[in-house]
């Protein structure tokens, strides 16, 4: 499935407050723990708790969210199908960088194993 630029601008202007709680939700649901998931985000993004609050705090869009962070060196071995897209196809680096969010989410609440998911 291909991404439409009307799809890329969603994704852009989607508040990372308005999906973090289903990210927990789902990590929980399936036996993970939200430290669990705050190492993966930090892994992934450079933010630890406290600047991920102040993202939260301050609504801050996607677009911003990727803005400020500093994407993990190994983030581009992310590879896959989330939410009907392969991650390596995707043309949009905003959208893209979402995505490898949406996958790593995912490995977490599929047991996946740790040094796995942090491509380490």
């Amino acid at each position: 499935m291909k991404a439409t630029p009307e799809h890329n601008e969603r994704v852009a202007k989607m508040t990372f407050a308005s999906v973090y709680p289903h990210y927990i939700n789902k990590v929980e649901k399936k036996g993970r723990t939200k430290e669990e998931l705050l190492q993966v985000i930090e892994w992934l993004t450079g933010f630890d708790e406290n600047k991920l609050q102040e993202l939260i705090d301050n609504k801050a869009t996607f677009e911003t969210f990727f803005k400020e962070a500093k994407l993990n060196p190994n983030a581009n071995q992310i590879k896959g199908v989330i939410c009907g897209y392969r991650i390596e196809d995707l043309e949009n680096p905003l959208t893209q960088k979402v995505r490898y969010l949406d996958k790593l989410v995912d490995e977490l609440a599929k047991g996946r194993k740790m040094e796995k998911i942090l491509r380490s």
